[in-house]
């Protein structure tokens, strides 16, 4: 990849973030503070307003060496879209897949759109789902053996105004397998996003 190429993507990413309102000094300090995951099984909780379930699911991303497959039903959250960007930057492989009618249909902020084509745009596998009436989890697995489920949509109004939560079960195999296979099932329902002229 040419040095030009890689410096006009990075001002790319740099323009849209910046349009999002990304709050990423706050993430960057926040989740290089937290980025341990317990040796073994445990369960950590985190709640909104509060800010601690955004911290939760961040350290969860930052976590991950091998793998995060993230489910969504609204995904506009600046900090979550900037951890996988950054998971996948270092090797990590990351998908997500994201209710179609939430994120593109009815958001007429345009904040699903800019997050999903920037997380596509980073090469992170992103597809729109709309098998369902909604596709309404909320969930990722971390590695192939932890899980952060929780009421907590991936967006700045959970973080900052909603009431919710967040669980983490870390190092859980059989748990993350079942959550794992749910994931696959409705990432191979959805369609791959490849920005607007895809869909």
């Amino acid at each position: 990849m040419s040095r030009l190429y890689r410096s006009l993507r990075s001002a790319a990413v740099t323009s849209a973030l910046a349009v999002l309102a990304f709050p990423v000094l706050t993430y960057l300090s926040s989740a290089q503070a937290a980025c341990v995951a317990p040796v073994g099984p445990a369960i950590d909780t985190g709640f909104s307003p509060e800010g601690s379930a955004e911290r939760l699911v961040l350290k969860a991303i930052c976590t991950a060496r091998h793998s995060v497959h993230l489910s969504a039903y609204s995904f506009t959250s600046p900090a979550v879209v900037q951890a996988l960007i950054d998971a996948h930057r270092r090797g990590v492989d990351v998908a997500v897949v994201a209710d179609r009618k939430s994120n593109l249909v009815e958001d007429r902020s345009g904040k699903g759109r800019i997050a999903l084509d920037l997380l596509s745009g980073a090469g992170v596998g992103v597809r729109t789902i709309d098998v369902y009436p909604i596709h309404h989890d909320k969930f990722m697995v971390i590695d192939g053996e932890s899980v952060e489920t929780g009421s907590f949509n991936f967006t700045t109004s959970a973080a900052r105004y909603n009431s919710e939560n967040v669980v983490v079960m870390w190092h859980v195999p059989v748990v993350a397998q079942a959550y794992q296979q749910h994931w696959q099932s409705r990432f191979n329902q959805g369609r791959p996003w490849s920005g607007q002229a895809s869909n």
